[in-house]
Protein backbone atom coordinates (compact mmCIF):
# COMPACT_ATOMS: atom_id res chain seq x y z
CA UNK A 1 0.00 0.00 0.00
CA UNK A 2 1.02 3.40 -0.93
CA UNK A 3 0.24 6.69 0.92
CA UNK A 4 0.80 10.03 -0.91
CA UNK A 5 1.72 12.21 1.77
CA UNK A 6 1.33 16.14 0.10
CA UNK A 7 4.20 18.29 1.29
CA UNK A 8 2.45 21.18 2.19
CA UNK A 9 0.67 23.48 4.86
CA UNK A 10 0.73 21.59 8.18
CA UNK A 11 3.52 19.01 6.80
CA UNK A 12 6.05 20.58 8.47
CA UNK A 13 4.29 20.27 11.83
CA UNK A 14 3.14 17.10 11.82
CA UNK A 15 5.00 14.86 9.52
CA UNK A 16 7.04 12.71 12.10
CA UNK A 17 3.49 11.24 13.37
CA UNK A 18 2.17 10.74 9.38
CA UNK A 19 4.81 9.10 8.55
CA UNK A 20 5.39 6.72 11.57
CA UNK A 21 1.68 5.82 11.93
CA UNK A 22 1.39 4.76 8.45
CA UNK A 23 5.28 3.17 8.26
CA UNK A 24 4.47 1.43 11.64
CA UNK A 25 1.27 0.03 9.80
CA UNK A 26 3.06 -1.52 6.70
CA UNK A 27 2.40 1.05 4.46
CA UNK A 28 4.73 2.98 1.84
CA UNK A 29 5.04 6.62 2.09
CA UNK A 30 5.32 8.67 -0.87
CA UNK A 31 6.22 12.16 -0.05
CA UNK A 32 6.03 14.55 -2.83
CA UNK A 33 9.31 16.65 -3.71
CA UNK A 34 9.65 19.99 -2.29
CA UNK A 35 7.44 22.68 -3.79
CA UNK A 36 8.86 24.33 -7.02
CA UNK A 37 7.71 26.30 -10.01
CA UNK A 38 6.01 22.96 -11.58
CA UNK A 39 3.62 22.69 -8.60
CA UNK A 40 2.64 25.81 -8.23
CA UNK A 41 1.44 25.66 -11.57
CA UNK A 42 -0.55 22.41 -11.28
CA UNK A 43 -2.25 24.32 -8.39
CA UNK A 44 -3.06 27.04 -9.58
CA UNK A 45 -4.44 25.53 -12.59
CA UNK A 46 -6.66 23.31 -10.09
CA UNK A 47 -7.82 25.76 -7.33
CA UNK A 48 -9.90 28.65 -7.34
CA UNK A 49 -8.16 31.81 -7.87
CA UNK A 50 -9.53 33.27 -4.61
CA UNK A 51 -7.60 30.74 -2.58
CA UNK A 52 -4.57 31.70 -1.02
CA UNK A 53 -0.87 30.78 -2.31
CA UNK A 54 -0.69 27.83 0.12
CA UNK A 55 -3.78 26.30 -0.69
CA UNK A 56 -2.92 26.36 -3.95
CA UNK A 57 0.51 24.98 -3.60
CA UNK A 58 -1.21 21.50 -2.21
CA UNK A 59 -3.40 21.45 -4.97
CA UNK A 60 -0.37 21.37 -6.87
CA UNK A 61 1.59 18.50 -4.67
CA UNK A 62 -1.75 16.65 -4.74
CA UNK A 63 -1.79 16.43 -8.54
CA UNK A 64 1.85 15.94 -8.60
CA UNK A 65 1.42 12.47 -6.57
CA UNK A 66 -1.97 11.39 -7.86
CA UNK A 67 0.02 8.65 -10.43
CA UNK A 68 2.27 7.41 -7.59
CA UNK A 69 0.09 6.19 -4.98
CA UNK A 70 -3.05 3.98 -4.19
CA UNK A 71 -4.03 6.29 -1.02
CA UNK A 72 -3.52 9.97 -0.76
CA UNK A 73 -3.37 11.79 2.75
CA UNK A 74 -5.85 14.53 2.62
CA UNK A 75 -6.58 15.23 6.80
CA UNK A 76 -9.49 17.57 7.35
CA UNK A 77 -7.34 19.46 9.92
CA UNK A 78 -9.76 21.14 12.27
CA UNK A 79 -7.73 22.49 15.71
CA UNK A 80 -4.98 22.25 17.00
CA UNK A 81 -5.48 24.18 20.36
CA UNK A 82 -8.72 23.73 22.79
CA UNK A 83 -11.27 26.50 21.90
CA UNK A 84 -9.00 27.59 19.00
CA UNK A 85 -9.64 26.81 15.29
CA UNK A 86 -7.45 27.53 12.12
CA UNK A 87 -8.43 28.54 8.56
CA UNK A 88 -11.51 27.23 7.27
CA UNK A 89 -10.16 26.06 4.34
CA UNK A 90 -8.10 23.54 6.36
CA UNK A 91 -12.00 22.22 7.52
CA UNK A 92 -12.88 22.19 3.22
CA UNK A 93 -9.95 21.18 1.40
CA UNK A 94 -10.41 17.45 0.64
CA UNK A 95 -13.91 17.99 -0.69
CA UNK A 96 -11.76 21.44 -2.86
CA UNK A 97 -9.44 18.92 -3.84
CA UNK A 98 -11.41 15.84 -4.64
CA UNK A 99 -14.01 17.75 -7.00
CA UNK A 100 -11.39 20.07 -9.09
CA UNK A 101 -8.44 17.78 -9.60
CA UNK A 102 -9.58 14.68 -11.84
CA UNK A 103 -7.83 11.08 -11.50
CA UNK A 104 -7.11 11.14 -7.39
CA UNK A 105 -6.73 7.77 -5.76
CA UNK A 106 -9.13 6.98 -2.68
CA UNK A 107 -8.12 9.51 -0.03
CA UNK A 108 -7.73 9.46 3.55
CA UNK A 109 -9.97 12.12 5.35
CA UNK A 110 -10.44 11.99 8.65
CA UNK A 111 -11.26 15.37 10.74
CA UNK A 112 -7.59 15.45 12.70
CA UNK A 113 -7.91 17.11 16.10
CA UNK A 114 -4.62 17.65 17.69
CA UNK A 115 -5.82 19.12 21.30
CA UNK A 116 -5.13 15.65 23.10
CA UNK A 117 -4.28 11.95 22.47
CA UNK A 118 -8.14 11.25 22.47
CA UNK A 119 -9.10 13.37 19.87
CA UNK A 120 -5.80 12.23 17.17
CA UNK A 121 -6.81 8.19 18.88
CA UNK A 122 -9.99 8.85 17.05
CA UNK A 123 -8.43 10.01 13.54
CA UNK A 124 -5.83 7.12 13.81
CA UNK A 125 -8.40 4.28 14.23
CA UNK A 126 -10.49 5.96 11.04
CA UNK A 127 -7.46 6.78 9.13
CA UNK A 128 -5.85 3.19 10.02
CA UNK A 129 -9.04 1.58 8.68
CA UNK A 130 -7.61 2.42 5.12
CA UNK A 131 -4.27 0.06 5.41
CA UNK A 132 -5.43 -2.52 8.15
CA UNK A 133 -8.89 -3.95 9.96
CA UNK A 134 -6.10 -5.12 13.01
CA UNK A 135 -7.07 -2.41 16.05
CA UNK A 136 -4.24 -3.66 17.87
CA UNK A 137 -1.81 -2.82 15.18
CA UNK A 138 -3.47 0.43 14.45
CA UNK A 139 -3.41 0.75 18.24
CA UNK A 140 0.49 -0.06 18.24
CA UNK A 141 1.38 2.50 15.58
CA UNK A 142 -0.59 5.07 17.17
CA UNK A 143 1.16 4.68 20.26
CA UNK A 144 4.84 5.19 17.95
CA UNK A 145 3.27 8.16 15.73
CA UNK A 146 2.80 9.85 19.71
CA UNK A 147 6.40 9.11 20.49
CA UNK A 148 7.65 10.19 17.58
CA UNK A 149 5.88 13.72 17.26
CA UNK A 150 6.15 14.40 20.89
CA UNK A 151 10.32 14.47 20.76
CA UNK A 152 9.56 16.46 17.31
CA UNK A 153 11.26 19.81 17.70
CA UNK A 154 11.10 22.57 14.92
CA UNK A 155 11.67 26.25 14.63
CA UNK A 156 14.59 28.39 14.03
CA UNK A 157 17.05 30.48 16.63
CA UNK A 158 20.27 31.65 14.95
CA UNK A 159 23.05 32.54 17.45
CA UNK A 160 25.74 35.04 17.27
CA UNK A 161 24.64 37.67 14.59
CA UNK A 162 24.31 41.27 15.94
CA UNK A 163 21.09 41.81 14.17
CA UNK A 164 18.16 39.63 14.82
CA UNK A 165 14.87 39.71 13.86
CA UNK A 166 11.46 38.03 14.65
CA UNK A 167 9.97 35.97 11.73
CA UNK A 168 6.28 35.81 11.93
CA UNK A 169 3.70 34.23 9.98
CA UNK A 170 1.81 30.54 9.62
CA UNK A 171 4.36 27.56 9.46
CA UNK A 172 3.92 26.67 6.04
CA UNK A 173 4.86 30.28 4.32
CA UNK A 174 8.09 29.82 6.88
CA UNK A 175 8.93 26.80 6.36
CA UNK A 176 8.86 26.17 2.46
CA UNK A 177 11.94 27.99 0.92
CA UNK A 178 9.95 27.89 -2.49
CA UNK A 179 6.77 29.89 -0.62
CA UNK A 180 9.10 32.53 1.47
CA UNK A 181 12.20 32.31 -1.49
CA UNK A 182 14.52 31.36 0.91
CA UNK A 183 14.19 34.23 3.42
CA UNK A 184 16.44 33.06 5.97
CA UNK A 185 19.12 32.36 3.62
CA UNK A 186 18.78 35.94 2.22
CA UNK A 187 18.55 36.90 5.66
CA UNK A 188 21.51 35.52 6.99
CA UNK A 189 23.85 36.31 4.06
CA UNK A 190 22.85 39.89 4.58
CA UNK A 191 24.16 39.23 8.30
CA UNK A 192 20.71 38.88 10.20
CA UNK A 193 19.86 36.30 12.57
CA UNK A 194 16.46 34.88 12.50
CA UNK A 195 14.41 33.60 15.40
CA UNK A 196 10.86 31.77 14.86
CA UNK A 197 7.98 31.38 18.11
CA UNK A 198 8.88 27.73 18.77
CA UNK A 199 12.07 29.76 19.93
CA UNK A 200 10.47 30.88 23.23
CA UNK A 201 7.89 29.46 25.81
CA UNK A 202 4.21 29.02 24.80
CA UNK A 203 3.49 30.42 28.44
CA UNK A 204 5.29 33.52 27.57
CA UNK A 205 3.09 33.73 24.26
CA UNK A 206 0.11 32.98 26.53
CA UNK A 207 0.87 36.48 28.51
CA UNK A 208 0.50 38.90 26.25
CA UNK A 209 -2.68 37.15 24.37
CA UNK A 210 -4.46 37.52 27.58
CA UNK A 211 -4.07 41.44 27.59
CA UNK A 212 -6.26 41.71 24.50
CA UNK A 213 -9.69 42.51 24.72
CA UNK A 214 -11.04 39.52 23.49
CA UNK A 215 -9.63 35.91 23.12
CA UNK A 216 -7.91 34.99 19.48
CA UNK A 217 -10.72 32.66 17.35
CA UNK A 218 -7.66 31.16 15.41
CA UNK A 219 -4.42 29.54 16.31
CA UNK A 220 -2.41 30.91 14.18
CA UNK A 221 -3.37 34.56 14.84
CA UNK A 222 -2.65 33.87 18.78
CA UNK A 223 0.30 32.71 18.06
CA UNK A 224 1.94 35.32 16.02
CA UNK A 225 0.37 37.88 18.22
CA UNK A 226 1.86 36.98 20.92
CA UNK A 227 5.62 35.73 19.68
CA UNK A 228 5.69 39.31 17.75
CA UNK A 229 4.23 41.44 20.55
CA UNK A 230 6.55 39.18 23.78
CA UNK A 231 9.42 39.81 21.34
CA UNK A 232 9.44 43.41 21.14
CA UNK A 233 8.45 44.43 24.52
CA UNK A 234 11.25 42.00 25.89
CA UNK A 235 14.27 43.64 22.87
CA UNK A 236 14.78 40.10 22.06
CA UNK A 237 14.89 40.83 18.19
CA UNK A 238 15.89 44.33 16.15
CA UNK A 239 12.58 44.58 14.06
CA UNK A 240 10.19 41.88 12.80
CA UNK A 241 9.10 40.25 9.22
CA UNK A 242 5.51 38.58 8.63
CA UNK A 243 5.27 36.77 5.97
CA UNK A 244 1.65 36.91 4.64
CA UNK A 245 -0.32 35.22 1.87
CA UNK A 246 -2.15 37.74 -0.07
CA UNK A 247 -5.89 37.77 1.11
CA UNK A 248 -5.66 36.25 4.03
CA UNK A 249 -8.34 37.51 5.96
CA UNK A 250 -6.41 36.09 9.65
CA UNK A 251 -3.37 37.95 8.83
CA UNK A 252 -5.22 41.13 7.69
CA UNK A 253 -6.55 41.57 11.28
CA UNK A 254 -3.47 40.41 13.02
CA UNK A 255 -1.19 42.46 11.48
CA UNK A 256 -3.08 45.38 12.68
CA UNK A 257 -3.00 44.32 16.26
CA UNK A 258 0.87 43.51 16.21
CA UNK A 259 1.10 47.42 14.74
CA UNK A 260 -0.52 48.84 17.70
CA UNK A 261 1.79 46.72 20.63
CA UNK A 262 5.15 47.71 19.21
CA UNK A 263 5.20 51.15 18.55
CA UNK A 264 7.74 52.40 16.31
CA UNK A 265 9.97 48.90 16.10
CA UNK A 266 10.94 48.33 12.63
CA UNK A 267 7.79 46.10 11.43
CA UNK A 268 8.01 44.90 7.47
CA UNK A 269 5.21 42.78 6.06
CA UNK A 270 6.24 40.35 3.24
CA UNK A 271 2.50 39.79 0.75
CA UNK A 272 3.58 36.68 -1.55
CA UNK A 273 0.97 34.86 -3.89
CA UNK A 274 2.22 33.30 -7.14
CA UNK A 275 2.96 36.56 -8.80
CA UNK A 276 5.66 37.33 -6.44
CA UNK A 277 8.78 38.56 -8.00
CA UNK A 278 11.78 37.16 -6.02
CA UNK A 279 13.86 40.54 -7.11
CA UNK A 280 11.14 42.73 -5.77
CA UNK A 281 11.77 40.91 -3.06
CA UNK A 282 15.30 41.20 -2.35
CA UNK A 283 15.38 44.87 -2.61
CA UNK A 284 12.79 45.03 0.21
CA UNK A 285 14.77 43.11 2.35
CA UNK A 286 17.78 44.52 1.76
CA UNK A 287 16.04 48.30 2.37
CA UNK A 288 14.51 46.75 5.60
CA UNK A 289 18.03 45.67 6.78
CA UNK A 290 19.95 48.88 6.02
CA UNK A 291 17.49 50.55 7.98
CA UNK A 292 17.74 47.97 10.80
CA UNK A 293 21.56 48.76 10.99
CA UNK A 294 21.11 52.30 10.86
CA UNK A 295 18.58 52.28 13.93
CA UNK A 296 21.13 50.17 16.05
CA UNK A 297 23.64 52.53 15.35
CA UNK A 298 22.08 55.34 16.08
CA UNK A 299 21.04 54.09 19.16
CA UNK A 300 24.77 52.38 20.37
CA UNK A 301 26.31 55.81 19.44
CA UNK A 302 23.48 57.85 22.22
CA UNK A 303 23.84 55.52 24.28
CA UNK A 304 27.98 55.76 24.48
CA UNK A 305 27.22 59.28 24.68
CA UNK A 306 25.11 59.20 27.49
Amino acid sequence: MKVGFPKGLLYFKYYPFFKSFFNELGAEIIVSEDTNKKILDEGVKYCVDEACLPIKIFHGHVASLRDKCDVMLIPRIMQIRKREYICPKFCGLPEMILNTIPDVPRAITAPFYAVSESKLYSFAMEAGKEITNSRTAIKRAFKTAIFEQNKFKTGIKNENYSINVALVGHPYNLYDNFINMNLVKKLNNLGVGVITEESINDELIDNEVKKLYKRPFWTFARNSYGFAVHSHKNKLVDGIIYVSSFACGIDSVIVELIKDNIGESPFMILKVDEHTGEAGLDTRIEAFVDMIERRVLIENNTSSLG
